[in-house]
């Protein structure tokens, strides 16, 4: 997809279709000022005879232009101007395009650039058009035996008044095509069946990135033989009722100018399907435990969106992989697993798998000695309750780590909210037969899943992602939402940026 930046006069460009924001108010931005002039104020009759209703997110398209060189116009609204902020401009920017990705155009121009919102500059809105652009053109139809139509769109102009504007608009529109493609790709990771996306389908995939990426990324994978050797045992029950093998993946990216800097690690939860186990779900809906690999996944699409942008740092990706099945080898309730960390667990809860998985996981980032580190992770069904399908819960043992990703979340508008991680809930995963049981009873079942992770991450600065409410949609919409690929990538962007200027 090309995104170039175009500075010329609105009423000239010559394209399919123009797309045009419109605040409710009727007062015309600059380049929907220029075009309603030279149409014999065909935009300004519109909204004044009530044709078009500029209220936030809606579209129409006026499938002709009479005076000017596009071909037609999409009109959308941006409602209130006093109201407009980072939420609202995505909520026009993810109006427009689903409508924009059906028209029978290859090409297209859009002035969204005008929009003035505050505190964001030209780059953060050429970036957010992009992204949204190529969120918008996804489709996951792999297995239908008559696909749709693709979307035919392969060129988005961007148009800014300012000439000024343009360097960093394009510096906008590269992150943005980096973060759209990184986002899908974990969606279509997530989308895929259990019986396709399996621990060494995920393997082969940290493979191939490797391979794409020129050098820049290397992988190993550590498959079951070497995980017993290691000691990874935790890791290695959640799959033992499985006949699929497990399989530890690390990416290792190397961006800094030393290779002895310290790197920031992602460490991604893969149960590639979560039946349970001996603790079996109930039946309905679980056919979405395909998604319970949604944090591998992100940390899949975060790596390639690092392969793509290039950030001057060093990231290592982990993934945990494994599949959660009930057979005569399966963990069962009330088995006391040793973790690589050499700490004792007893299983009260074989639906508790992700934490057994992921706690070796974060033992084995030890020995990078690690700047930061972040789990992701569905891990709880208490974090949707709490926080819906709106913000991911985040919690962490250092204060300036939280901060970042919060910061993070709101520059990518991929947000997350502080959670507690107090040593009052410690006590809850007291277990009369091992150092700690795997789960703490019903009461903060968010936090007490964090605090069991937070006694495997206490050598590092760490912060956990639980995405369960934000990794996926249901109901008609179902699928991966490629969520916190856009938290993980800014946070690493932003780590890169306080580098150069310690640098300096």
């Amino acid at each position: 997809m090309e995104f170039p930046v175009l500075t010329v006069n609105p009423a000239k460009v010559e394209t399919a279709c123009f797309v045009v924001p419109v605040f409710k108010e009727g007062d015309l931005l600059p380049a929907a000022a220029k075009l309603d002039d030279a149409s014999e104020r065909l935009i300004g009759q519109l909204i004044e005879r009530g044709d078009f209703d500029p209220a936030l997110g809606n579209v129409q398209l006026i499938p002709f232009a009479p005076g000017l060189a596009a071909e037609r116009l999409l009109l959308v609204g941006l409602g209130d101007r006093a109201k407009c902020n980072e939420g609202n401009f995505r909520k026009a920017l993810d109006a427009t395009f689903p409508v924009l990705a059906r028209l029978p155009v290859d090409e297209a121009v859009v002035a969204f650039g005008d929009v003035p919102v505050p505190e964001r500059d030209a780059a953060w809105k050429a970036r957010m058009i992009a992204e949204a652009t190529l969120r918008a053109m996804y489709r996951f139809d792999t297995f239908k035996s008559e696909p749709a139509p693709a979307p035919r769109l392969e060129r988005l102009g961007l148009l800014v008044s300012d000439n000024a504007e343009s360097p960093t608009s394009e510096q906008g529109a590269r992150i943005g095509n980096a973060l759209g493609h990184g986002i899908n790709y974990a969606r279509t990771l997530g989308n895929l069946p259990g019986n396709v996306c399996t621990p060494r389908y995920l393997a082969d995939q940290a493979v191939q990135l490797g391979r794409d990426s020129e050098g820049s990324l290397s992988v190993d994978i550590l498959d079951e033989e070497a995980l017993e050797a290691l000691g990874a045992r935790t890791l290695l029950s959640v799959g033992r009722g499985s006949a699929e093998p497990s399989r530890l993946i690390v990416m290792h990216y190397r961006g800094a100018e030393s290779d002895d800097e310290a790197p920031h690690v992602l460490v991604g939860k893969g149960i590639t399907f979560d039946t349970g186990g001996i603790s079996l779900k109930p039946g309905a809906d679980m056919d979405e435990m395909k998604f319970d690999m949604c944090g591998a996944a992100s940390v899949f699409g975060t790596m390639k969106a690092v392969l793509d942008i290039k950030p001057k740092l060093n990231v290592i990706g982990i993934v945990a992989a494994a599949e959660n099945m009930p057979d005569g080898h399966a963990t069962k309730p009330g088995d006391i697993i040793k973790t690589l960390k050499g700490l004792t667990v007893e299983v009260l809860n074989t639906d508790a798998e992700g934490r057994l998985a992921l706690c070796d996981a974060l033992t084995y980032a030890e020995r990078f000695e690690p700047a930061s580190v972040v789990d992701i992770a569905t891990l709880t069904g208490a974090c949707v309750i709490a926080l819906g399908a709106h913000a991911t819960g985040l919690f962490s043992n250092d204060d300036d780590l939280a901060l970042s990703l919060l910061d993070a979340g709101e520059t990518a508008w991929d947000r997350a909210w502080h959670m507690p991680l107090w040593d009052e809930y410690q006590s809850q995963l007291d277990s009369n037969f091992a150092d700690m049981a795997n789960i703490g009873g019903r009461p903060a079942g968010s936090i007490t899943a964090a605090c069991y992770l937070s006694r495997f991450a206490d050598t590092y600065p760490w912060a956990h992602l639980d995405i369960a409410g934000t990794a996926w949609l249901s109901g008609k919409q179902k699928g991966a939402s490629g969520r916190p690929v856009g938290l993980l990538t800014q946070y690493l962007l932003d780590r890169e940026e306080d580098a150069r200027d310690i640098a300096e």
